[in-house]
């Protein structure tokens, strides 16, 4: 018996059998055989020889080598952690939005006999490089180790994400993974960690981070070179101020480079109602069967729509989705990319879904459906700008991202499993296991874009690749983590086309699965990229421009990278020289501060696991004395505009009395006479209501309005207070 072979036991639970480890298919019953290596965190234990079996009795997983296990009865679920033991894990739990990036928490393993049992927690999807044929794993190099054999893009573009990664992990208290060598991994053009390094008393800053930057300069491309080490430099001096500030610092790096690669983009989409559906609800942009390819075509969007089973007509809520999203977009890819800002593009996507959200929305009400008669769809786009592409979503509609060496669900899927784990009150895998852990949470047409939070994300594309965008008619049951090696992998190294890559697809969404309507989009990336002649290097004088119209104490300054996700995250803590002040003032705004503060810390712990999301406060800059008589020439932050007749905003229409606060007032770049504005929509029921509508727009929007608007006086009443 000691020396039968190992077997990777069947997760079908009419079946159960046993089959060898290099099997991807059970000989019984033909169910796939998932794989699922798994990381053991810590270091002060010892599994014994690779090929040993542990699992507290149940002899459950096959031990790789050091700190890397296999789970060989993937059927089962794994053990979890006692609550008490959440607060450990839960930084885990709560980044789930970065799992890209972030391992997930699998569950724990428990060694040793009686009470001396040392409780291991077991990470899945950790930076691996494994063969299925021989059951093997080893961890992705580090950062530092393949740093000096990457192109200057990809250097920069590594930087960009742990950039993006700085913040979400502050708040979590474990930004100290970005300074550790040994946790950064890279797995092709991706940054992945090994686990989270948990902060100290004293959290990292900034500038620890760019002295740990420097570390890599003297492997740096020669081209960017003096570019990376101005960026640590402004870190260490705290020019550099903000996660945001350094990320737009990296984009200007990327902007640069971005001229020496040549990217063609290639679209096709594909639907059908499957075998047991009587109608398709699903859409598609462009239309099925439709083959794009920029250029020489200008523009390039890709829409995956799923009209909501159960509800009366699906089919209507996601063409008209698709029609809706279509007239949006069309005058956002009109836009030049060099005129381009991220941020206001990444709310300008979420504003297009709010706006297809409402017309459904109006649909119904109007058609008087209520409750389970209300028609609503999922959506899921993508738009490829440059060495960009953005993706937005709402529901369980997906977009996946494959390269030669993954494949990376890059949504999280709008469903109540997801929130619980997001919100860190379960594991995911544990969650699953809940009773409606499939339900939507929320979807477009079910009720007003004030309700509506969709996500919206960035990612830099510099190496071929596919995005994936589907239905759950093919995603259900992992039919893309089964099947990418063998179906899309082919296109990038062009052994097949992307007409062959769909057909494929939908053939195993109907034999593999059959319940549903099933419809994609494909966005097939084909990149060359040369290192350029020039040298770059990196400007922060917009950044200071910024600093001067930004309140340094902003709470959300530096947080429109992470708008995107469902919880408002705040940013980080920014020192403020204070003029000085009488002692009896200090006492009571520290009283006022404390009761804030302990109200806030009641409101977190009885609030309830739903999706929480809220808008920024309006900016906090003092306008000019009361004396001054204010017009459009002289608008300061906190202002009040009215509608004194109908108008159109960033081509939205308001009433007349529509009041709007100013909350930013922003340089803009490319016309110094023509700041970009924000306004906060006020409610006259509820002027603070937090998910006010915020309106773009460009100063001279406001003055071709004329006499359409005017601006309260310091003396008239305002409903924005």
């Amino acid at each position: 018996m000691e020396n039968d072979p190992v077997t990777l036991c069947c997760p079908n639970e009419y079946c159960q059998s046993a089959n060898p480890l290099t099997h991807k298919f059970c000989q019984q019953c033909s169910t796939p055989l998932p794989k699922r290596y798994l990381w053991a965190v810590g270091n002060d234990f010892n599994f014994g020889d690779p090929g040993s079996i542990l699992g507290d009795g149940s002899n459950r997983y096959l031990v790789i080598n050091k700190s890397i296990l296999l789970d060989i009865k993937p059927g089962l679920l794994p053990q979890i952690p006692e609550l008490d033991d959440l607060e450990k894990i839960r930084p885990y739990l709560k980044l789930i939005p970065y799992r890209l990036h972030i391992p997930q928490v699998y569950g724990i393993l428990n060694l040793g006999n009686g009470q001396s049992k040392t409780e291991i927690l077991l990470l899945e999807r950790p930076p691996l490089i494994t063969d299925a044929t021989i059951t093997q794993a080893n961890l992705c190099s580090s950062l530092d180790t393949v740093w000096s054999a990457a192109s200057s893009i990809r250097q920069i573009h590594w930087l960009w994400q742990l950039a993006n990664l700085w913040q979400p992990l502050a708040i979590e208290g474990v930004a100290s993974s970005l300074l550790d060598s040994y946790v950064l991994r890279v797995e092709g053009v991706l940054i992945r960690l090994m686990e989270l390094r948990f902060d100290g008393e004293t959290p990292p800053t900034l500038s620890q981070l760019g002295e740990f930057w420097l570390k890599l300069l003297k492997n740096a491309k020669p081209n960017i070179a003096p570019f990376i080490q101005q960026v640590c430099e402004f870190l260490i001096q705290g020019e550099i101020n903000s996660s945001e500030q350094l990320i737009k610092v990296l984009d200007q790096g990327l902007s640069q480079l971005e001229k020496s690669q040549t990217t063609t983009i290639t679209i096709y989409t594909k639907t059908d109602s499957g075998p047991s559906r009587p109608r398709n609800e699903d859409a598609c942009y462009p239309a099925a069967d439709t083959l794009i390819t920029k250029p020489p075509q200008h523009n390039a969007l890709a829409v995956v729509c799923d009209g909501i089973g159960g509800h009366e007509g699906g089919n209507v809520a996601s063409n008209l989705a698709i029609e809706t999203i279509q007239q949006q977009i069309k005058e956002l890819t009109s836009v030049p990319k060099d005129n381009i800002d991220p941020s206001m593009l990444l709310s300008d996507l979420e504003r297009a879904v709010a706006t297809a959200n409402d017309k459904i929305s109006q649909r119904n009400d109007s058609e008087h459906r209520q409750g389970r008669q209300r028609m609503g769809t999922t959506i899921v786009m993508a738009l490829p700008i440059a060495h960009e592409i953005y993706i937005t979503h709402v529901g369980d509609s997906r977009a996946y991202w494959i390269t030669r060496h993954s494949c990376h669900q890059v949504t999280l899927d709008d469903d109540v499993a997801s929130r619980e784990v997001r919100l860190g009150y379960a594991l995911y895998r544990e969650a699953l296991q809940h009773s409606g852990s499939g339900s939507l949470v929320q979807a477009l047409g079910m009720s007003k874009s004030t309700s509506l939070h969709p996500t919206s994300q960035r990612f830099i594309v510099d190496e071929d690749a596919v995005f994936l965008l589907t239905s759950d008619g093919l995603s259900d049951f992992d039919r893309v983590e089964e099947s990418w090696e063998t179906e899309i992998l082919p296109l990038l190294s062009g052994k097949t086309s992307i007409e062959n890559v769909a057909q494929r697809l939908i053939e195993i969404a109907n034999t593999k699965n059959g319940h549903d309507n099933v419809t994609i989009a494909l966005i097939h990336y084909n990149v060359k990229y040369s290192e350029p002649d020039i040298r770059i290097t990196a400007d922060i004088s917009n950044l200071l421009a910024d600093t001067e119209l930004y309140s340094s104490d902003d709470p959300h300054n530096g947080e429109s990278f992470i708008n995107n996700q469902k919880t408002q995250v705040i940013s980080e803590n920014k020192t403020i020289k204070l003029p000085q002040i009488p002692l009896q003032l200090f006492v009571i705004l520290g009283l006022t501060l404390l009761s804030g503060l302990l109200g806030y810390w009641f409101k977190l712990q009885f609030k309830s696991p739903t999706i929480i999301i809220s808008s920024p406060t309006p900016f906090s800059s003092q306008p000019p004395p009361s004396t001054i008589q204010r017009t459009l020439d002289n608008l300061s932050p906190n202002w009040v505009i009215q509608a004194n007749s109908s108008i159109t905003l960033n081509n939205q229409p308001f009433s007349a009395e529509s009041f709007f606060q100013v909350i930013e007032k922003k340089t803009n770049p490319n016309n110094g006479n023509n700041p970009d504005l924000r306004l906060r929509l006020c409610e006259k029921s509820n002027p603070a209501l937090e998910t006010s509508k915020i309106v773009q727009v460009n100063f001279s929007e406001l003055q071709d309005l004329g006499k359409g608007i005017s601006i309260l006086q310091s003396n008239q009443p305002s409903p924005c207070e």
